[in-house]
């Protein structure tokens, strides 16, 4: 006779269930690492994933949940809002989610999602591995959908291109006309991002312009412009991912691996599309990277951006992790 297979039971996440999630975030990663090995080997062990799992336990406001079955810890969702920029929000970030069964991550997810909703929380955002194909259905019959793509690559070695070349003091005015570009085409359609118009006006401020002279005086930073007939028409920024800040792009995180760069802004000049701006700035990017020491870059791309989205998969990003949105009426 066939026994039958223990109920599920879904109960409140809690300090005691950390050392088990960190088994499971460190059994996912394996599983990543094995479909994208440029991602850090660190997260592998046990450890240094329940480390993960308890920084994002440990975020103001954050809620859980865990499955169990049979008594053992099979899945966990945590999620923690972020600030107000993103409305009224909840995030379950890379460390914040694994389960062994993908079905698994519905029935933790209905328990943290009541919360929020009950907290008027109703902008929900996941991070998945972009290798894992069951789990990624499993949210999006969750009523999740695809929204910025986060990818990686080898740095090659390449020659400095022609038409491009560092940034200078003197150039700051021009760049700072670019600045805007991207949260003005992230406001038009297909992406209708609904802070970027906010965010471009911001791109035009004081602060900015300062922003842009430390950028350029900074020997850890890669500004490159690219000229025509004598005037910037594109601007890409590189740095390390120590300097990145605390999002994904960040250091110590499943995504970035040590000595990784991050291409986090580039621009062309929307009546340069089509020239070859963005190759010979992609080339010079890599150059960059390569004098620099680094074998890494990645960058991250808006999914509804027409351009975006085909651009840096054909300059051999791939997708390492996927962020997903569900907006709850």
């Amino acid at each position: 006779m066939v026994g039958r297979m223990p109920s599920l039971v879904v109960r409140p996440f809690s300090a005691e269930h950390l050392e088990a999630a960190g088994e499971l975030l460190a059994e996912r990663h394996r599983r990543h690492r094995a479909a994208e090995p440029l991602l850090p080997s660190a997260f592998e062990d046990p450890a240094a994933a329940q480390s993960a799992v308890e920084t994002a336990w440990s975020r103001e406001g954050a809620a859980g949940a865990v499955a169990l079955r049979g008594g053992r810890v099979i899945g966990y969702v945590i999620g923690a809002p972020e600030d107000d920029q993103w409305g009224p929000n909840i995030w379950v970030e890379l460390a914040g989610h694994a389960v062994q069964e993908p079905e698994v991550v519905r029935d933790l997810y209905a328990a943290v999602a009541e919360h929020a909703v009950e907290q008027r929380r109703t902008r929900h955002y996941v991070l998945v591995p972009a290798s894992e194909g069951g789990l990624l259905d499993a949210w999006y019959r969750l009523g999740f959908g695809q929204q910025q793509a986060h990818g990686i690559r080898e740095v090659p070695a390449e020659s400095w291109p022609d038409g491009v070349r560092e940034a200078e003091p003197s150039d700051v005015d021009a760049l700072l006309a670019l600045a805007p570009l991207i949260s003005l085409h992230h406001a038009a359609s297909p992406v209708f991002s609904d802070n970027a118009a906010r965010r471009a006006a911001r791109e035009t401020s004081d602060a900015v312009r300062a922003e842009l002279e430390n950028d350029i005086a900074s020997s850890e930073i890669g500004t490159l412009v690219a000229e025509r007939d004598g005037r910037a028409v594109g601007l890409f920024s590189l740095v390390p991912v120590e300097l990145a800040g605390d999002g994904v792009e960040g250091p110590a995180t499943l995504a970035r691996p040590e000595r990784a760069c991050y291409l986090g802004f580039a621009a062309t000049d929307p009546e340069a599309r089509g020239s070859g701006t963005g190759v010979l700035l992609t080339t010079a990017a890599f150059a960059w990277a390569h004098r620099s020491g680094y074998s890494t870059m990645v960058t991250d791309w808006r999914v509804a951006n027409l351009l975006a989205s085909r651009f840096w998969p054909r300059r051999g990003f791939r997708t390492s992790f996927l962020r997903l949105y569900r907006s709850i009426p």
